[in-house]
């Protein structure tokens, strides 16, 4: 484990950006962005814009490890390269730490919930992450019910994959999503809090996770979390929230920062000139951050 890496996922003030938008998700992203459908005829070229537009935010200059302590990529954007370096050398010499999304998506909808599908392949793509100099990974379950059963499962299978993870000494992103409009949501978090203690109490001081969860509706819901000794961070997805609404609901959080996808790149467009560009980025990131860390 890369002890400076450690030491920003721990310490760093900032937010990690959430640039690992992947199948599902990339047609919506390019759409926000300005690209249309009729612009790309198959899947790589879709997926070479879509790095286009990551390249354009990574290599900005706004992009800075002031502000942002981490980012988290898609398989193939770890594969690609920005000013030839391999994406995750790149962040890491401007001092922003690379993670990896390593799951193949949701199952179907099940007791309340959506499961990861399986990963068969996942140790193959975790040696490959650590070749490629990859410090943490990240995987999302979808919470949509109040089902006791449906949460517990949910946790279960992230905790056992998050150990295969650790095993291999990356430091897993523990996803289990709430959807935002989940009746029930604030129960829903207080059944998913402590399963997720239940399971942070069996681990060893060498088996550190972080989470990524979706803002509680409670303010500070989470505050057993932060302060759990084996928890690196708790870090917020956007979840579909406005930017402004997210970062009005983070603020309310103590100790947890932002892990923002679709809040980040929200006002970003293709046919804005760099300047224009820049300087909408720069406004996103100040807001993201200041709700991170400078709490109100």
């Amino acid at each position: 484990m890369h002890k400076e890496h450690l030491e920003i996922a721990k310490n760093g003030k900032g937010f990690i950006a959430a640039l690992d938008q992947s199948g599902g998700s990339t047609p919506k992203a390019l759409k926000s962005y300005g690209v249309d459908e009729s612009e790309y005829s198959n899947e790589q070229e879709m997926f070479d814009l879509v790095h286009e537009m990551r390249s354009r935010i990574i290599t900005s200059p706004a992009f800075t490890s002031d502000k942002v302590v981490g980012a988290i990529l898609f398989e193939r954007t770890m594969d690609s390269k920005i000013d030839g370096k391999y994406t995750a050398d790149y962040l890491s010499d401007i001092g922003v730490v690379p993670y990896l999304k390593v799951d193949k998506g949701l199952a179907d909808l099940e007791n309340g919930v959506q499961l990861m599908k399986p990963m068969p392949e996942l140790d193959t793509l975790l040696d490959r992450a650590i070749e490629r100099n990859i410090f943490g990974t990240k995987m999302r379950s979808n919470i949509m019910e109040l089902n006791e059963e449906g949460i517990k499962e949910v946790v279960k299978q992230q905790f056992e994959i998050g150990k295969q993870i650790i095993a291999k000494g990356l430091v897993p992103i523990i996803e289990p999503e709430v959807n935002i409009d989940a009746k029930d949501k604030e129960q829903i978090e207080e059944v998913l809090k402590n399963e997720i203690l239940k399971e942070l109490d069996q681990l060893s001081e060498d088996q550190p996770v972080m989470l990524k969860l979706t803002i509680p509706t409670k303010p500070n819901a989470y505050k057993e979390l932060v302060d759990h000794p084996r928890v690196i961070r708790v870090v917020a997805l956007s979840g579909g929230y406005s930017r402004e609404d997210a970062n009005e609901k983070l603020a309310q959080n103590e100790g947890v920062i932002a892990s923002f996808s679709r809040a980040l790149i929200n006002d970003l467009r293709k046919s804005q000139s760099d300047e224009e560009f820049n300087k909408n980025l720069q406004d996103t990131i100040d807001s993201i951050y200041d709700a991170s860390v400078n709490k109100k």
